[in-house]
């Protein structure tokens, strides 16, 4: 006899991949967006990664960046409320746009709102916990990681006698790079000509541990924040940070021993090997970096029933990996970057403007009036959210919903996601359907939206 409902083994997920919101959500009545309102709120938990600092304007300080300082009203949190999201993700790039600050205004007001989120915190050990949301049809963790950063932007830990630093819970990798005998000869001669080799000695004689400025030897060296290794060819490879793969594994397994359900929430913006030489922009990189699949995989082997990936603000594919799904980008959901209303000197200053120009002025300096960048290509404006329903504790269905956020339409419309038809909607699907394929799975197409062929 069952006593609750979530004994059943029965959920119905909502994910979705990038929300940044810069304006009202609510009180639009287009079709298409009523029914996406529905089928977020028709779950039993709805998650989004929220890529943005929720700040007042007295609320934290900007720190550089070549991207958006993006920020967020806390009012718009009711939107997403209204809309049905329910447990967010706030490990990525934009959550320490506004410093250490921003992020404790972040959590702050998503506290305010009653809204759980994994992925930053105060110190290191509140970025890496999980979150929970208890549902009817169970108890759902998320823990959020980030491999996209700078290394002042990670959380780290506290002392006894030391406060931790406020920041994003990281996931984070090496690049290796491995070049034929003649071209480390000729990377040898320039780093010992222009005085980088005995540059290195000096700094390991300072206060260089071994592990940050590891010694060269006949057949690697370390040039200017890479490493190079000697080998017969040319070829690039990533690995993740063992000590932080250790440590987001171990809270997934808590996760697991605390939760009915559990949500690996991965930002990424790293791409693999194909494409590196030929893609003229990011929308040719159609591949996620070794380290990530192999990541995505062991989060499974952890305890993760869903890997919910995004990023790089494309769509990117999707694998059943013993019986559980990853996927490795759903690209936007919300995507109104270039409606913020306020932008730091620095980001004025990349493109030689004075403090007489306005928002409109930067963002059309940024995007060569919408001819480069983002507004430049449809794919990344074309996103999907997935439906993941678990039966029995086993997964029965994924569908795959395609997005259309407005491409080619103006600052002041786009960014705001309608159920995509037609096709737009066929580009989607047939994209996302090319990408899974590589990874062995089969997606169905199917009407306007998609299935994912399970049992394989």
């Amino acid at each position: 006899m069952t006593t609750y409902r979530a004994e059943s083994g029965d959920i119905r997920m909502l994910l979705a991949g990038d929300v940044m919101p810069s304006r009202r959500l609510s009180g639009f009545d287009e079709i298409d967006y009523l029914r996406l309102v529905d089928l977020v709120r028709a779950a039993d938990v709805s998650f989004a990664n929220l890529e943005t600092t929720v700040r007042e304007r007295d609320e934290g300080a900007p720190n550089f960046t070549q991207g958006t300082p993006m920020t967020t009203p806390p009012r718009l949190l009711d939107d997403l409320k209204w809309m049905g999201f329910d447990l967010l993700s706030c490990a990525n790039n934009h959550a320490t746009d506004y410093g250490t600050g921003g992020v404790l205004a972040t959590l702050a007001h998503l506290d305010a709102a009653g809204l759980p989120c994994a992925g930053a915190g105060a110190n290191l050990a509140q970025a890496r916990a999980p979150a929970y949301r208890d549902t009817p049809a169970g108890r759902v963790a998320l823990v959020a990681a980030t491999s996209f950063f700078r290394p002042w932007n990670r959380a780290a830990d506290q002392r006894p006698d030391a406060p931790g630093r406020p920041g994003v819970n990281p996931l984070a990798f090496a690049t290796r790079y491995e070049i034929d005998a003649d071209a480390f000869r000729a990377l040898r001669r320039v780093s010992d000509e222009l005085g980088l080799t005995q540059e290195r000695t000096r700094h390991r004689a300072q206060f260089y541990s071994a592990s940050e400025l590891p010694p060269d030897d006949d057949d690697s060296l370390e040039l200017l924040g890479a490493r190079f290794r000697r080998a017969n060819g040319f070829s690039v490879s990533t690995e993740v940070n063992r000590a932080d793969a250790d440590a987001n594994l171990r809270w997934i397994r808590e996760a697991r021993r605390q939760a009915d359900w559990v949500i690996f929430s991965f930002h990424s913006h790293e791409f693999g090997p194909a494409g590196r030489l030929s893609a003229t922009t990011d929308v040719d990189m159609e591949e996620p970096a070794r380290f990530a699949i192999e990541f995505a995989r062991a989060a499974i082997d952890a305890g993760a029933d869903v890997v919910a990936g995004h990023g790089p603000h494309l769509t990117l594919g999707v694998e059943i990996y013993k019986g559980r799904p990853i996927l490795y980008s759903m690209g936007n959901f919300v995507f109104q970057n270039d409606t913020v209303d306020v932008f730091p000197a620095e980001s004025y200053a990349r493109f030689g403007l004075g403090h007489d120009a306005t928002p409109a002025d930067f963002l059309d300096a940024r995007t060569g009036g919408d001819t480069r960048g983002f507004p430049a290509a449809a794919q990344f404006w074309e996103g999907f959210a997935a439906t993941c329903e678990f039966r029995a504790g086993t997964l029965a269905e994924l569908r795959l919903h395609p997005l259309d956020l407005g491409y080619r339409r103006p600052r002041s419309q786009r960014g705001r996601p309608v159920l995509a038809s037609g096709e737009v909607a066929e580009a989607i699907l047939r994209r996302v359907q090319r990408l899974s394929a590589r990874n062995g799975a089969e997606v169905v197409i199917d009407g306007a939206t998609a299935v994912v062929r399970l049992g394989q």
